[in-house]
């Protein structure tokens, strides 16, 4: 797919004439078509074959002949002119948290900083400091930036090393050769980042494979080739390794492989002290091999009830799947609606009807229209009286959408003291109020908790969206103490939100077992800013399953009927 690849073009255009201070209308429509193009969950080839880019909210003419191009030669003519004018480095400098296009054009008129390498030597000798509107703080802020900067260069969100591993697995499984094929490694633990992408096939015939995965369409450098393995470089530059093994051990290797690493040293060690031996093999007493075709055969030899990949982190689930005590984990078959998806109302690109039709086509029962409160102004944010206007789209739109129910919400923000940013006379008219910080990200913990803890008790607030704030790439989740935003979410009935946007995946796994553990409710939500975004819904339930949740466990597995939301009570 070139989707992925024409969004960061049409996002660099933006970027570089917003540098050179181009017209801000052709700017948008450079981000606008970014965005859309990124969220679409149709090939853009398959489109352009089909005259269908005309469709696409945002794409106009000019446009259109740009997609094509790219499409057609995977470069753009008008970005390498583009490119001309500035310097290279200071594209890149972009992709540093806090450096946008004003602040970049303004360090290379100042001080000539024209790459990361450059900026960090200048933040780190307090260079920057002297520039207007600049200080210690925002040269401690870059340098934290670049740190962020760097580790997100190394690894992938969920979503892409998904979508990459897909297009493998799609394509190589229909070779006549593949018997099995599956993701492996951290992938297949659903890790909320990834730094490459394994996948293991079962075959009697690997030789084959490996001529056809190295001259895929998709692959720029082949790092190593071999009879039963070979690993590529993508022209994304993302490294994928591809192993085949015998159908006798497939299970075997599929376990060895997806790991974690700690988990599969106390499987062994489990092994030997049953005077057995476990590897990528199989499982062996003395020369005999007793498993290794199927994953669920080596845990029932090892006395141990089967454990699903995304629980294998040596967290205890070896002891719990001894003692037939592992969680029943939620599945995403379980959801029954979204409670936290925005329309063109704020900052959505999608009509709360569009949103409503792609929820019925998940099959949920209900669907939350939160869009941002009035204090929001940068992303839209609703006055009292536009959500007057949008209370009346969803009645109308209730009474033709019989078989889901559209529940009024806001996504209402949490000011620096912890106050709302509607009064409790607007808030109860609503049937789901999701309680939000987007300002003060840099408070003190204890500052930072009193919030959270301040809107927790407020009794129309039915939910606190992304927790921690945290945006992976770009923003470290501020500090907070969960153990009293636990305790004061269990004793307000409050529900806490894994965030299932790929960048959030907020609450962590981590964090989710601890809520779960201290007896809070959570939701698990998409945060939708398109339609086409809900079904991102599984990268959630990934995060859930991570942290040992269960349907009982999760608020939105309830019917409508049966749902328990704190303004209802």
């Amino acid at each position: 797919m070139k989707n992925k690849l024409i969004a960061e073009i049409f996002r660099d255009i933006a970027e570089i004439l917003e540098i050179k201070g181009e017209n801000p209308f052709r700017i948008r429509a450079y981000e606008r078509a970014s965005r859309n193009i990124e969220s679409l969950p149709d090939d853009v080839e398959a489109l352009i074959k089909e005259n269908r880019l005309k469709d696409v909210d945002g794409i106009g003419k000019d446009l259109e002949e740009k997609i094509k191009e790219i499409a057609s030669t995977g470069k753009l003519k008008y970005l390498e002119e583009l490119k001309r004018d500035v310097p290279e480095g200071l594209i890149e400098m972009l992709n540093v948290p806090g450096i946008g296009p004003k602040t970049a054009k303004l360090l290379y008129e100042k001080l000539d900083i024209q790459d990361v390498v450059m900026l960090e030597r200048m933040a780190a000798a307090g260079k920057i400091r002297g520039l207007e509107g600049m200080g210690e703080k925002t040269e401690e802020n870059i340098l934290a930036g670049i740190e962020l900067f760097k580790k997100g260069r190394d690894r992938l969100d969920l979503k892409i090393a998904m979508d990459v591993a897909d297009g493998f697995v799609t394509r190589l499984g229909k070779l006549k050769e593949v018997k099995k094929i599956s993701p492996a490694g951290s992938l297949r633990r659903m890790k909320e980042s990834v730094r490459d992408i394994d996948i293991l096939i079962s075959s009697n015939k690997p030789q084959k494979i490996m001529e056809v995965f190295t001259t895929l369409a998709d692959v720029k450098n082949i790092i190593a080739k071999g009879l039963a393995k070979s690993s590529v470089l993508t022209k994304d530059d993302i490294q994928v390794d591809v192993r085949a093994v015998d159908e006798s051990s497939y299970g075997a290797a599929l376990m060895y492989f997806t790991g974690s690493k700690e988990h599969n040293i106390k499987l062994r060690q489990l092994a030997i002290k049953n005077g057995l031996k476990l590897n990528e093999y199989g499982i062996f007493k003395g020369e005999k091999i007793i498993a290794g075709k199927r994953e669920e055969d080596i845990y029932k030899v090892l006395g141990i009830s089967y454990i699903a990949p995304e629980l294998r982190e040596d967290r205890g689930e070896v002891e719990a799947g001894l003692n037939n005590a592992l969680p029943d984990l939620v599945e995403l078959k379980d959801i029954k609606g979204d409670l936290h998806a925005h329309s063109t109302w704020s900052d959505g690109g999608s009509s709360i009807e569009e949103v409503v039709i792609k929820a019925g086509e998940l099959g949920y029962e209900y669907i939350g229209i939160t869009d941002h409160s009035q204090g929001l102004r940068i992303a839209g944010g609703l006055d009292t009286h536009e959500l007057d206007l949008k209370r009346k789209e969803i009645e109308r739109l209730n009474k033709k959408y019989e078989n889901i129910k559209i529940l009024f919400g806001s996504e209402v923000d949490i000011d620096s003291d912890g106050n709302l940013d509607y009064p409790d006379d607007v808030l109860r008219e609503m049937d789901i109020v999701i309680g939000a910080i987007h300002v003060g990200f840099k408070q003190s913990r204890e500052a930072i908790t009193k919030r959270i803890i301040k809107a927790c008790r407020n009794k129309y607030v039915s939910v606190i969206a992304h927790p921690t704030g945290r945006l992976w790439g770009s923003r470290d989740a501020y500090d907070v103490n969960f153990e009293e935003v636990f305790k004061a979410a269990k004793d307000t009935g409050t529900a806490l939100e894994i965030n299932s946007f790929p960048q959030r995946l907020d609450l962590n796994d981590i964090n989710s077992r601890m809520a779960k553990d201290a007896g809070v409710k959570i939701v698990i939500n998409t945060d939708s800013h398109l339609a086409e975004h809900l079904s991102m819904m599984k990268f959630g339930v990934a995060v859930a399953r991570r942290g040992w949740l269960e349907k009982k466990d999760v608020l939105n597995t309830a019917s409508l009927n049966k749902l328990k939301l704190k303004t209802w009570n």
